[in-house]
């Protein structure tokens, strides 16, 4: 894996990747269509942020590279680097449960707040990667 250097790209299967946690300055690229819908990335070492339609999906502090990213209304699953630990928020359905799993491992059901907010982290010392898949808990 690597970083995006055009910063926002769709795949070859339909996953969107973004972000560029190399960059020493903030970057960003608007109005990329995708799906119908316009995105927005803000990028550097220090933070990555992805908006869709003017509205809050992804960031991460540190900033971070994600590839494969599928988002529906049942589940989100995408791959993430680094070169450090870093913490995730998602904006989600509010107050819904969602099954968490990290790497094929199942971390439990976590519940958003009030403004759908889901906060993740991830260990991504010496450019590691991690996967996740979050599942809407229907049960």
């Amino acid at each position: 894996m690597a970083v995006i250097d055009e910063l926002i790209r769709e795949e070859a299967d339909g996953g969107l990747s973004f972000g560029n946690y190399a960059l020493e300055t903030k970057t960003k690229k608007d109005g990329f269509m995708y799906m119908g819908d316009s995105y927005k990335v803000k990028t550097f070492n220090e933070i990555t942020k992805l908006e869709k339609n003017g509205s809050f999906v992804y960031e991460s502090v540190p900033g971070t590279t994600v590839h494969e990213f599928f988002a529906s209304a049942e589940k989100i699953t995408f791959s993430i680097e680094g070169n450090q630990d870093a913490q995730i928020t998602l904006e989600l359905e509010p107050e819904q449960e969602y099954r968490i799993y990290k790497d094929e491992v199942y971390s439990g059901k976590v519940k958003t707040n009030l403004g759908g907010k889901l906060i993740l982290s991830a260990s991504l010392e010496d450019n590691a990667k991690s996967d996740f898949v979050i599942e809407k808990a229907v049960d």
